[in-house]
């Protein structure tokens, strides 16, 4: 698993939005500027789209106003990301889509949930400065508590 004073690993996202496809990779989004990162298991499940992602977007500006970037990852397909982001009017959170899960992997936060849905990420959040993990809270299974938008905004 990633540690306090690691790096966060090289990746390449791709992202749908209104002008189409485009892509960024790791040290584009997250270098040079103070990030939050959660991670939730998937896209449209009840806990992820009832209270992970929408904590966060009620505190957007609260975030923006300390000068950090929101991203939300999960392993699901940059259509999905997009979709979801749309659903949950979230345009103020960043998506990254970790289609097959790499990204997730090389933090070592992944999870396989077998028929469920295979691979996907342990609910976690975690900030980062120029690429540097600052601080890292992981869930316990069923939880929702250290990655809370409230729990990260009060790291700051």
């Amino acid at each position: 698993m990633i540690k306090i004073g690691e790096s966060l690993p090289e990746h390449s996202f791709t992202f749908i939005n209104d002008a189409g496809k485009t892509s960024a990779d790791s040290a584009a989004l997250f270098g040079g500027k103070k990030v939050v990162i959660f991670a939730v298991p998937g896209a449209f499940t009840p806990t992820c789209s009832q209270a992970h992602l929408p904590g966060f977007v009620v505190l957007a500006d609260q975030f923006r106003a300390k000068g950090v970037s929101v991203y939300c990852l999960s392993v699901n397909d940059a259509f999905v990301m997009r979709a979801w982001q749309q659903a949950q009017n979230a345009g103020a959170i960043t998506m990254l889509a970790d289609g097959a899960g790499t990204f997730t992997q090389a933090l070592g936060l992944a999870k396989d949930t077998g028929d469920f849905g295979g691979l996907r990420a342990q609910r976690f959040a975690l900030l980062a400065d120029n690429g540097v993990v600052t601080a890292l809270q992981v869930e316990a299974p069923g939880q929702l508590d250290v990655s809370s938008a409230e729990a990260m905004l009060a790291l700051l």
